[in-house]
């Protein structure tokens, strides 16, 4: 099963042997000092631990790690090192909630008709005196007085495909974004009018790693490329952009 929130690396340093493996290892404190070889690793993330193994680095703070699958994906190995930990994810509850099951980190907002079978309040003291039921009701005011009321409707959200699909867009910017990770900031190509060809479907804004593949396309504002990637929902740092494009390939200007 391809796993849709991976970084792939644009590139990284393999590991030559298993003695540069084990080095890493103990540098960045997954196994003791004393460690004869390498120990399994797992990724933790929406209750599940998936097992991988780390076979390179993209720079001295980010490790590459790679999934039962076969997919490589960037980290951080702190954060490795604290996925390793038994209670990592885990959330606790208060005391005086004991008798009340654990919420979860997804749980939602209580469903409608949770709401609907509450018990309604009692009317407060100091209700005014036609709310009363030894008062009459005023007459209801005519509904055609009643401007309707706007509601704002929720974004539907869209379904990508799952593999690559061939794709177009417009180049809106170029801009950076902070990299945790590294003393640089990355460098992005934000995109306007993207599409997919099949199937159909119009996404609007995206984004991209200005890789070296794309640099040496030389974009400029304004060019039309179309090209080859997966898709997936990801947002960009301090930008309203939603999707991003993983990997483009076949490009070609429009």
């Amino acid at each position: 099963m391809e796993l849709a929130f991976t970084i792939q690396p644009d590139a990284y340093t393999a590991f030559e042997s298993d003695s540069e493996q084990l080095d890493k290892y103990k540098e960045w404190g997954l196994v003791s000092e004393k460690a004869v070889k390498t120990k399994a690793l797992f990724y933790k993330r929406d209750g599940n631990s998936l097992p991988c193994d780390i076979v390179g680095y993209a720079d001295k703070a980010t490790a590459v790690i790679r999934f039962e699958g076969g997919q490589l994906h960037c980290i951080h190995p702190s954060y490795l090192k604290e996925m390793q930990a038994s209670g990592f994810g885990v959330k606790t509850v208060p005391t005086s909630a004991a008798d009340e099951p654990a919420a979860t980190p997804y749980d939602s907002a209580p469903a409608a008709d949770e709401s609907a079978s509450a018990p309604q309040s009692a009317p407060p003291e100091d209700q005014p005196p036609w709310d009363q039921d030894d008062s009459p009701s005023p007459p209801p005011a005519p509904a055609a007085e009643e401007p309707p009321k706007k509601t704002k409707g929720k974004k539907e959200k869209l379904e990508l495909p799952e593999g690559k699909v061939s794709m177009t867009a417009t180049v809106q910017e170029f801009t950076t974004v902070p990299n945790n990770f590294s003393d640089n900031d990355d460098e992005v190509v934000i995109y306007e009018a993207v599409s997919i060809a099949d199937p159909a479907l119009e996404l609007g804004t995206a984004w991209s790693s200005h890789s070296a593949t794309l640099k040496k396309l030389e974009l400029a504002v304004g060019d039309t490329i179309t090209f080859e990637a997966k898709v997936i929902a990801k947002k960009l740092t301090k930008h309203p952009v939603p999707y991003k494009i993983n990997n483009p390939s076949k490009i070609q200007k429009a």
